[in-house]
């Protein structure tokens, strides 16, 4: 081992970290040629900071998101003219200060203005009481901070003065990003006291004159692209960030909207000194700095709210790292797109070493804009959000402490204080040292967060810090963000539900107890047919007999093949009487999938109408006709001893593996369910309950069932009724029906059909996510509507929500009756509120499980970690979901590919499963697209074997025969491969619509007319290109933002006006744009204008106004 060797050997961990630092930041400056004063061209460029900000301008001119204000308390004795005097001083002896970006053909440059005087507004408060005054100064501070900047033409540094005492003032300067950063700040505010110090002693300027200016390094700055160093940092780069560039979704309280505003608030928070110090120790210990330890803890906070280990964090810095820039003002400031990977589920530990390489190698190659990047990733464009990341994390020195100048004390604000209600990105964390401890500032948009997200996000962060510098050998996954107060609220206090049950909770018992209290009451009616409730329970002890003497036992099952009749419910309730579960068996199913049900549940019986029964697929399950069941003659009621536990029915729903599975739903779960739904929503013996859902569906079980525990009536819809938005409408409307349960489909059914509903009417909608345009729709048809959510695996419904008018979207509401739900990640610790997770379900209403199935049972019916019983069990619903801060819950969508789709859940793999059988489909994807607001489809995309000789229709029809209606996907795309991810597995978000999937890439479409083709010529001049289709998507072809300001251009050149740049994000293509051109021209004609051409039409031959419209459209 040499000398040198054994020094580094025996370096600590941190002092290595600092020798690696300082060797990368050699380096990278070593070959840097000096920057000099130099003679200027007579075109300056800007800095590749200034041209991405002068682009971001265009996009949004004048928005205040780019202001740099600083503000000051100044208490003492002051002359408010040397501060004026002192600001002209800054102003001349910064160029940036007073330096405009203008463009031309070529793209934007600079031009250097002389020095003018910089507007200062006074304003004196003595006048006011104290609490007017201090609101009224911080209000023109606002304002100040808020202003509009024209980059074209400055000026761009203004300031703003209160007096709120003889000796007590409040100043703010601000200038526009392009010409400072927060750096530049410091140095202005240093200017600023020596200045007004000398002025106030009646001296000179003591400082000297700046030996660069900004254009200086503007200049320097673009030779350094032949530097073979910034191109070794742009390979490093490139490599860093390559592949698909994830888009960090933090959970937020609204929608991203489709443009960003910009729109922000700042939260204030802190680490405590302790905790910092002891962050500090970590760090130090760690071979880290503070910085990159607070980073990793960002990075696992981001991870445990958006569940993304891939993310890229955009990470401030000064990029000052030669001494001849460190007095200069200017936008020097240069973002690293730190990209760190937390998959593996590694310690902190781990992580931090991770984060710690990565941020030292990004560092090492700081040099290269971040500007000079971005135009060379292929990005994609999107008004919505930042291209490149979303969040941003900045350590930095705010001007803290307090100077005196000549008898003057000034002291900064922080920036929270004067926030101009902006926000660059999503969320941007700006954390400065102050008095030992470490100050948090979080600038939020606003059009995502609330303030009590951010403020919980804060929480957390802090918790994480305590909870790692505790032990940084815990993984990822197992840090603890909860506070006490916060777990018990969601494992405790919002799963407070303990409710008693009826005496006797089974189904059939239930409905006894009601027929003998109101025996002669209608229990259903369908087409004028009336059945009370003795007649009911007396056909169905007669089927309960019949099914004893046909060998039925307490356990057994007994398949129901019936049509929709008042027998039904008699069949239901025989079943159920004689011990036996049922399993309902719908006749419109194919015969391939009635027969799978037969083999898998093998019921005892099958009980049904003697002409759907010949429809039977064969079976070893012998057949029982309904019409003989009910001839038998009287007898003694069974006495079949079933208990609460034993099973009541079992479902069958979807399945991934192509086979569907039997849901086992014990008595007691079906109860509680009943009980529950009995107080809320609410049901009595006065109501008549609309029945439409086919008993194969397991929400069936509140229309039958629940009417009959509580002395309702059932009005049974038929099968035709059902289908027929009209006709079921006449139906509500004519039986005097007070509530309805339904699908969101089937809401949308009868509305399209013109029913309006009755304001006594109460609305169920379950089975698929209610959408709020749905939901206002049916609130003005009825009295109350309620929103349900549940999968079959826990009895029907699990939570309920009554629906009100508003814009936030609908939630699922709090759990029912004896039922938790937590929201957990995937490692099965409960998230915070806000924060997404998989469902899960306990309490009584979860099923045995699936038939027969043990290993899936095992899968989805899991021990329960938070509650008290140590045998109870919890349901993983795979529904992405959220507590919302109030104690309601909200779903998000699905976490696997299973979907919901007109009510019924849709396994799409089992769709998959029967496609890829077929002998012509090499392989099969099927997804669920909603191209269209409220027009859910399945799409199902073919790769044949052999592509010319593939036919969709008889594919289509083989499907057929296999699967339900609701499981037939409409769409059907043939494709010569399937898109994949980098893994390799399939990538569906790159599916195409199905009206694209014929479409070949390479078409070429003509322009249709003069605009069209001037401006297709302007597209491919830009591009390079030799033609350009008019559907061809100029970033997709190519451009990039600079490019799209040079087009913009010359648009506007050839036709006139003043385009903003924003117009060709927002139509990127020739016929989109040659569209907005259009309606630019006639949001400007006004209706006088229209008026006056009309009167000149007027006595003009049809065949002369012809010729004048063809003349124009020419």
């Amino acid at each position: 081992m040499s000398e040198l060797d054994a020094r580094l050997a025996g370096l600590s961990p941190e002092k290595r970290a600092l020798l690696l630092q300082q060797l990368g930041r050699k380096q990278s400056a070593a070959p840097k040629q000096d920057i000099v004063r130099r003679q200027r061209p007579a075109r300056l460029p800007l800095s590749f900071a200034q041209q991405r900000l002068w682009i971001l301008d265009q996009l949004d001119p004048g928005s205040a998101v780019y202001n740099v204000p600083l503000t000051l308390w100044l208490r003492g004795p002051l002359d408010a003219a040397l501060i004026q005097r002192a600001l002209d001083e800054i102003l001349r002896r910064h160029e940036s200060l007073r330096s405009v970006a203008r463009a031309d053909d070529d793209g934007p440059f600079q031009v250097v203005l002389p020095p003018s005087t910089v507007q200062l507004a006074q304003q004196d408060l003595r006048h006011l009481d104290e609490p007017a005054r201090e609101a009224a100064a911080f209000e023109l501070a606002r304002a100040q901070a808020a202003r509009s900047f024209d980059i074209g033409n400055g000026p761009l540094l203004s300031a703003s003065l209160s007096r709120l005492e003889d000796e007590r003032h409040l100043l703010t300067v601000n200038a526009h990003h392009i010409a400072v950063d927060g750096w530049s700040l410091g140095i202005v505010l240093d200017e600023l006291q020596q200045l007004y110090a000398a002025y106030r002693g009646e001296r000179p300027s003591p400082l000297a004159e700046p030996a660069l200016q900004y254009v200086d390094y503007a200049l320097w700055q673009r030779d350094q692209f032949e530097n073979q160093t910034l191109a070794k940092q742009l390979d490093y780069w490139k490599q860093q960030l390559s592949g698909r560039l994830p888009v960090l979704e933090l959970p937020g309280d609204r929608s991203r909207p489709a443009l960003q505003s910009h729109r922000g608030q700042v939260f204030r928070d802190a680490v405590p000194a302790e905790l910092y110090e002891e962050v500090k120790r970590l760090s130090r210990q760690e071979g880290a700095t503070a910085f990159m330890t607070v980073l990793a803890a960002f990075n696992t906070l981001l991870m445990r709210y958006s569940g993304q280990s891939d993310q890229i964090v955009g990470v401030g810095i000064a990029n000052r790292n030669r001494q001849e820039l460190e007095s200069l003002v200017g936008f020097f400031v240069n973002t690293l797109a730190v990209r760190n990977d937390l998959s593996g589920d590694p310690t902190f530990r781990e992580l931090l070493a991770r984060v710690r390489d990565n941020t030292l190698n990004a560092q090492s190659n700081q040099d290269l804009p971040i500007e000079r990047l971005m135009e060379e990733l292929d990005l994609d464009r999107a008004l919505s959000h930042s291209p490149l990341f979303q969040v941003m994390l900045f350590f930095q020195n705010f001007p803290g402490e307090s100077n005196r100048v000549s008898g003057l004390d000034m002291s900064p604000v922080t920036f929270d204080a004067i926030n101009q209600g902006t926000a660059r990105n999503d969320l941007s964390l700006f954390a400065s040292e102050h008095f030992g401890a470490l100050q948090l500032f979080f600038e939020y948009a606003t059009d995502l967060f609330d303030e009590a997200t951010v403020a919980a996000f804060s929480r957390h962060l802090i918790q994480l810090l305590r909870a790692v510098v505790a032990d940084p050998t815990k993984r990822l996954s197992e840090i603890d963000i909860l506070g006490d107060d916060e777990r018990r609220q969601l494992l405790r206090d919002w799963n407070d539900t303990a409710r008693e049950l009826p005496a006797d909770p089974t189904l059939h018992a239930l409905f006894e107890a009601q027929a003998a209290r109101t025996p002669d009451a209608i229990a259903v009616e369908q087409n004028g047919a009336r059945v009370s409730y003795a007649e009911l329970d007396a056909q169905a002890d007669a089927i309960a007999r019949a099914l004893v003497a046909h060998g039925t036992a307490r356990g057994d099952m007994i398949g129901l093949f019936v049509e929709r009749s008042p027998r039904m419910l008699a069949a239901m309730l025989g079943a159920l009487k004689a011990g036996a579960a049922y399993v309902p068996m719908d006749p419109s199913y194919p015969s391939e999938r009635l027969r799978f049900m037969l083999e898998d549940a093998a019921p005892r019986v099958v009980l049904g109408e003697r002409a759907l029964l010949a429809q039977l697929p064969a079976s070893t399950s012998p057949t029982l006709a309904l019409e003989d069941a009910l001839a038998a003659p009287a007898g003694e009621r069974v006495a079949a001893g079933v208990g609460p536990d034993d099973i009541a029915y079992v479902i069958f729903t979807s399945g991934s593996t192509g086979r569907p599975k039997g849901v086992q739903i014990p008595h007691r779960a079906a109860a509680n369910f009943l009980s529950s739904m009995a107080r809320e929503p609410g049901l009595s013996a006065s109501d008549a309950v609309c029945a439409v859902t086919t008993l194969s569906f397991d929400i069936a079980l509140l229309e039958l069932m629940l009417p009959l525990s509580v002395g309702a009536r059932v009005v049974l819809a038929d099968r035709d009724t059902v289908g027929d938005g009209a006709a079921l409408a006449r139906l509500i409307e004519s039986s005097t029906s007070t509530v309805m349960q339904a699908t969101p489909a089937t809401w949308r059914m009868l509305l399209d059909a013109g029913w309006r509903g009755a304001p006594h009417l109460r609305l169920l909608c379950g089975g698929e996510a209610l959408p709020r345009e749905l939901a206002d729709r049916l609130l003005a048809c009825c009295g109350e509507l309620w929103n349900l959510y549940g999968p079959t695996e826990t009895t029907v419904w699990s939570t309920v929500e009554r629906v009100r008018a508003g814009e936030e979207a609908i939630s699922i509401g709090t759990p029912i009756a004896n039922t938790q739900v937590y929201i957990v990640d995937r490692q099965m610790q409960p998230v915070p509120a806000g924060v997404p997770g998989e469902l899960l379900i306990g309490g009584l209403g979860v099923a045995r499980g699936y038939l027969d199935r043990p290993e899936m049972t095992d899968e989805k019916f899991i021990a329960d970690p938070f509650g008290a019983n140590a045998n109870a069990r919890l349901y993983r619903t795979g529904d992405l979901a959220r507590w919302r801060r109030d104690g309601r819950l909200e779903v998000l969508g699905r976490i696997d590919h299973q979907v919901k789709l007109r009510g019924f859940r849709i396994e799409l793999g089992e769709i998959e499963s029967v496609l890829a059988e077929q002998p012509d489909v090499l392989q099969a994807v099927v997804i669920c697209r909603e191209d269209r607001p409220g027009d859910k489809r399945l799409v199902a995309y073919i790769v044949p074997r052999a592509s010319d000789t593939f036919d969709t229709g008889a594919a289509r029809a083989a499907a057929r025969q296999r699967l339900p209606d609701y499981m037939l996907p409409s769409a059907w795309v043939v494709l010569a491969q399937l898109p994949l991810t980098p893994n390799g597995k399939v990538d569906r978000l790159a599916l195409p619509a199905p009206e694209a999937g014929a479409i070949e890439a390479d078409r070429y479409l003509a322009p249709r007319n003069g605009e069209e083709a001037t401006l297709a010529g302007l597209w491919a001049e830009v591009l390079g290109l030799q033609r350009v289709s008019i559907d061809g998507d100029f970033f997709e072809l190519g451009g990039h933002s600079l490019l799209a300001t040079q087009l913009v251009t010359r648009i506007n050149k050839a036709f006139g006006g003043e385009t903003p740049l924003r117009a060709l994000f927002e139509a990127p293509t020739v016929a989109g744009f040659a569209q907005w051109l259009m309606q630019q021209r006639v949001d400007s004609v006004d209706a006088d204008d229209l008026l006056g051409m009309l009167d000149q039409l007027e006595g003009l031959s049809d065949d002369e106004i012809q010729a004048l419209l063809a003349d124009a459209g020419a």
